[in-house]
């Protein structure tokens, strides 16, 4: 069922995330001595100026379309920023608390729902379930209520998060996949949701992730396309381009950053149900103009009521969502 962006961020809560956010961006730039040069996080090519976003620069590779800060937080600056987020705590006080009723019927039961698909519909044994930024818990706990997994393990590294993980008797672990102490090949399916675009090595976590799988184990990855419409439609206007995203790939240069990193790509989607709803917001927030645009103001504003469901199902269908999906499996 469809549903819409305020149903999943209050709107009387946004103001304060605003500050938070704002904080936490002058966290990283009062640190800008700590940032270091990057390549492409999907082929190492060398990019080129995209734009820059408070204080921020974005490129974007020639070869591969991925857009990626650089310079960048170093990894111990990213790990020094997410121990001390006031944003991150601000969701776990606030947002995550007021919207999880939704979030859990809309997206978590539905995404838990589609993982479980996915082993079903590839064969994957469900014994060990690893959720690598696992958040306010509630994904780990719709799994468990599944009772398909004989161990589901919580990886958080926020501390804040981490906790209330704890509170909902879930087994927790505050240590990047990185430098887990697992077995080599113990975990069976290791899911990251909207993880991949905050870290400074998406190579380095894959690898991470190809050593933990066991032999035709899963691996699926959520993280925000730059093809998505509301992305490519906003551009620096989006929310999806912020100071914690650092990677921002497509289809097809996840594609080839996971085969490179030694697994076969079983399928990449984009079943988002934002897109247009993002853009019609900042439109109606003054935050964005379609003047010179009438197409756009025809589907968007117009005929919403008619089109609008339509128009989302097509940009789901088309790869065309900045929501994507890519499930792998070990080579």
């Amino acid at each position: 069922m469809p549903f819409n962006e305020s149903e999943i961020r209050p709107q009387d809560l946004m103001a304060g995330l605003a500050v938070e956010v704002e904080a936490d961006l002058q966290y990283l730039l009062d640190r800008a001595d700590r940032f270091v040069p990057a390549s492409c996080p999907a082929c190492g090519g060398n990019g080129q100026l995209a734009f820059a976003k408070k204080g921020i620069s974005y490129d974007c590779c020639p070869s591969c379309r991925t857009v990626f800060a650089n310079p960048r937080p170093s990894e111990s600056l990213l790990h020094d920023f997410y121990t001390q987020s006031r944003t991150y705590a601000y969701w776990n006080q606030y947002i995550f608390p007021a919207s999880e009723q939704v979030r859990r019927g809309r997206i978590f039961a539905p995404r838990a729902e589609r993982v479980i698909g996915f082993c079903k519909q590839y064969g994957v044994r469900m014994g060990t379930l690893l959720e690598i930024g696992a958040g306010f818990g509630t994904f780990c706990e719709e799994i468990v209520s599944r009772n398909v997994f004989q161990r589901v393990i919580a990886l958080e590294m926020t501390p804040g998060l981490a906790a209330t993980c704890r509170q909902r008797d879930l087994e927790v672990i505050e240590k990047p996949v990185e430098k887990l102490d697992l077995p080599d090949h113990s975990v069976d399916v290791l899911a990251a949701f909207e993880t991949l675009e905050h870290l400074y090595s998406p190579r380095d976590f894959l690898t991470a992730c190809r050593r933990l799988l066991a032999p035709k184990g899963l691996l699926v990855i959520t993280c925000p396309s730059i093809d998505g419409f509301d992305v490519m439609t906003l551009g620096e206007v989006s929310d999806t381009v912020d100071h914690e995203h650092l990677n921002y790939l497509n289809p097809h240069s996840i594609r080839h950053m996971a085969t490179a990193c030694g697994f076969d790509v079983l399928e990449v989607v984009t079943p988002g149900q934002l897109d247009a709803d993002i853009v019609r917001n900042k439109v109606k927030q003054g935050l964005f103009s379609l003047e010179g645009q009438p197409w756009l103001q025809h589907i968007l504003m117009d005929r919403w009521d008619d089109l609008g469901v339509k128009f989302q199902a097509f940009l789901a269908d088309n790869q065309l969502s900045t929501h994507m999906w890519m499930v792998a499996t070990v080579k």
